[in-house]
């Protein structure tokens, strides 16, 4: 099947996503270099537009004025160049002296008989220069592979960039030899030489053989460091992802660039599809995090049967992040509420006449009180005063069942698309996102519970610019 071919089924999928950046065919996943340059919205991420499985990745390209309405660019950057060859791994970028300093991994597999963990794999950071987020001036290695320290396996990567006092700082992902994640720092005064700085916090052998995806940023008077933890054990009511993400808060020594954490690593979401988050701050001070709406190596018990019409993923909506209580709070940005329309206001317990499929749903209890909410065909999610469950039907196409101990519920904003929904807990102190593919017409909403309060829906439809 041609690409023109695959972009046509795609658009008539009605499993189609209506407000959520997800690609034109192919494969998504990480997202990539997020920055506001010259009051444009940029998003690039790992991309392969030829293969719903994955493959090679590219960096696809969205734009925004608005971060609602995404303008589809041309592919940004392509596994082209001896350095890169098998992959245009995940980076980020920063803004230096009105132009884009992109730094990302580029992923070599070398031919023969490898493990690709220990051996045979290229891990290159690469530096490449925009004037405008579109075009690319220069594009060169500066950290090869053989300058990694000892003691690192195959595996690192990843590059985050940020700035302090006008010196740069790089955190990039490990997998030691002894098969323990960690977080390396490299430093410069002129993002063109690095120098190792040593690693800025360590795992153990509970806590992941390889830390992915880290991000660092300074947010309401804390230091706050996220990784995406691969093969973190599991816990009963957290880490039952094959693979987990999540963050730390604490103080960083910046004479030695090492994190005291304040906190336990703390996990972002609840759901089943939640992988890679990356930050970025925009022009009004806000910290927006960006997250992959589904997960690398998933658990063969569920999947996504998008498959078969030519895509795969997206991304979750974009999150505004603060530092509340000794967590991190995610909650939707405002600008989605230029979409809602067809309000319908309703009091708990009067409200059998709400259904849809495309939607929002705020849920405001007067105090916490036991709940039994269906959503769309077979998705419940039941709050019996302890512990908050998420559990899918035939329509999470294999998901089960997600629980969180939760002390009170007194609010639930909800959003809802074709295929994912995502809940926000008392006013984002916690997230469960998922995916779920409902048959046409089951749209029904129930919500049971000996509760006071007002049930809010809105009807979400994105407007063509």
């Amino acid at each position: 099947m041609t690409i023109e071919n695959m972009k046509k089924k795609v658009q008539n999928d009605p499993w189609r996503l209506k407000y959520h950046v997800m690609p034109e065919t192919g494969w998504l996943n990480d997202p990539n270099g997020a920055i506001q340059f010259d009051g444009t919205y940029h998003l690039y991420y790992q991309y392969v537009p030829e293969d719903v499985n994955g493959g090679a990745t590219h960096w696809g390209h969205m734009t925004s004025e608005d971060m609602v309405h995404f303008n589809q660019e041309p592919i940004f950057m392509s596994p082209t160049e001896t350095y890169d060859i098998d992959g245009v791994y995940s980076g980020s970028g920063i803004e230096k002296d009105g132009k884009i300093h992109f730094f990302y991994t580029g992923n070599v597999k070398q031919p023969g008989d490898h493990d690709y963990i220990f051996n045979g794999r290229e891990q290159n950071v690469v530096h490449v220069v925009s004037p405008d987020g579109f075009e690319i001036e220069r594009r060169e290695v500066v950290i090869p592979h053989a300058d990694f320290p000892e003691g690192f396996s195959d595996h690192i990567r990843d590059p985050k960039l940020f700035e302090k006092n006008g010196h740069y700082y790089m955190v990039l992902g490990g997998r030691t030899e002894d098969n323990k994640g960690s977080i390396l720092v490299y430093d410069s005064p002129d993002l063109e030489k690095w120098n190792y700085h040593g690693t800025m916090i360590d795992g153990n052998e509970d806590q992941g053989y390889m830390w992915e995806c880290p991000d660092f940023f300074e947010l309401d008077d804390k230091d706050v460091l996220i990784l995406s933890p691969q093969g973190i054990l599991p816990e009963v009511y957290q880490f039952n992802n094959p693979h987990a993400a999540g963050y730390v808060i604490g103080e960083l020594e910046w004479d030695s660039v090492k994190l005291t954490p304040e906190t336990a690593f703390q996990e972002f979401d609840r759901g089943f599809d939640f992988y890679a988050p990356h930050t970025f701050e925009d022009d009004q001070g806000r910290r927006i995090m960006w997250v992959w709406m589904g997960i690398g190596d998933t658990n063969p018990e569920y999947m996504n049967p998008t498959v078969t019409r030519g895509w795969q993923h997206a991304m979750a909506l974009p999150r505004e992040l603060t530092v509340e209580n000794g967590k991190l709070y995610q909650r939707p940005l405002p600008e989605y509420k230029e979409i809602r329309y067809n309000e319908m206001k309703r009091a708990i317990g009067a409200a059998d006449d709400l259904a849809g499929e495309v939607y929002e749903l705020l849920v405001e209890m007067e105090e916490s009180k036991p709940f039994h909410l269906t959503l769309r065909q077979d998705t419940e999610l039941i709050y019996d005063g302890e512990i908050l469950t998420l559990k899918h039907g035939r329509s999470g196409y294999g998901r089960r069942k997600r629980m969180t101990p939760i002390a009170e519920v007194t609010q639930l904003q909800i959003f809802v698309d074709t295929s994912s929904i995502e809940i926000f807990v008392n006013d984002g102190e916690f997230v469960l996102t998922t995916r779920v593919y409902p048959e046409v017409g089951q749209d029904l909403i129930a919500f049971e519970a000996d509760a006071k309060g007002t049930m809010t829906y809105w009807d979400l439809k994105l407007e063509e610019e």
